[in-house]
């Protein structure tokens, strides 16, 4: 007859199921949702209270990053601007000593941008074009502003990731009109061979898309007779150590591997 007054006296010491979660942690998506919100909220808070200190060339260029980054890196950039961390969109000051070089590309781009300025530095004032330049279609629409009103001595670009879907054809066109435009700015032109991606059916993307496209890139650019850094070459024996399975994105020790490169060409074609 005592059974359920000892069932009720057991159950009583369990702790209720809401004591086993950290405190502060969500415990639904909902809760999840609005602590992002909130922590999104106080970045942009700090962000806005950072761009507010900022001078007039800093400022413009911040609204130049605010335009361009778009919904995933202008994130990512705000969080380094309020943990006071620095990334490939820095302000670069120019030393009105050294030439001015611009790098344009996309992610691979933006990974050894920051080794470049290492090994450029003294030497050159690198800067790099306000965005993840995508495929060479985004080239063409937002060139102007990538280019802004300062004089380049040289342009380190490279569209072709992006464009591993892209008919071959449109290609070719869209990469021949980009050189003409690069070319009436006076500057140096260096091509960057697109770096080797590996087939990933589930991205619908095959190494052999990234071989054809950089065969099209070297016809148009002798046609042209711009320069071409060979990164393709010069990272395909490092594939291994380099680049994780399945990415077509490099480790820390490839970007300054890849960053080292350009600094080579740079120096070469200034």
């Amino acid at each position: 007859m005592r059974l359920p007054f000892l069932i009720l006296s057991l159950l009583a010491s369990i702790p209720p199921c809401h004591a086993q979660v950290t405190k502060g942690e969500p415990t639904n998506a909902k809760e999840a949702a609005a602590k992002k919100a909130a922590q999104d909220a106080l970045i942009d808070e700090r962000y806005a209270a950072w761009v507010a200190k900022l001078g007039p060339e800093e400022l413009a260029w911040e609204k130049v990053l605010q335009s361009q980054l778009g919904g995933f890196y202008l994130p990512l950039h705000k969080r380094d601007k309020v943990a006071g961390r620095s990334n490939a969109w820095d302000f670069v000051k120019d030393d009105s000593r050294l030439p001015r070089v611009l790098l344009i590309g996309d992610s691979v781009s933006r990974g050894y941008t920051q080794p470049a300025r290492k090994a450029l530095a003294g030497k050159a004032n690198v800067h790099r074009a306000p965005a993840n330049c995508g495929p060479a279609a985004s080239g063409l629409k937002n060139l102007d502003v990538w280019l802004g009103e300062g004089k380049w001595d040289v342009i380190h670009f490279n569209f072709g990731i992006h464009d591993r879907g892209t008919p071959p054809a449109d290609y070719r066109k869209r990469l021949d009109e980009i050189v003409v435009r690069l070319k009436r700015t006076g500057a140096r032109l260096v091509w960057a061979s697109t770096t080797p991606i590996p087939d990933n059916p589930a991205q619908k993307q095959t190494a052999a898309s990234i071989v054809e496209r950089n065969r099209i890139a070297a016809e148009v650019m002798a046609a042209h007779g711009v320069a071409t850094n060979d990164l393709f070459g010069a990272m395909t024996p490092h594939l291994g150590k380099y680049q994780p399975p399945l990415d077509v994105h490099y480790n820390a020790a490839g970007y300054d591997f890849l960053g080292a490169r350009v600094a080579e060409a740079v120096l070469k074609a200034r």
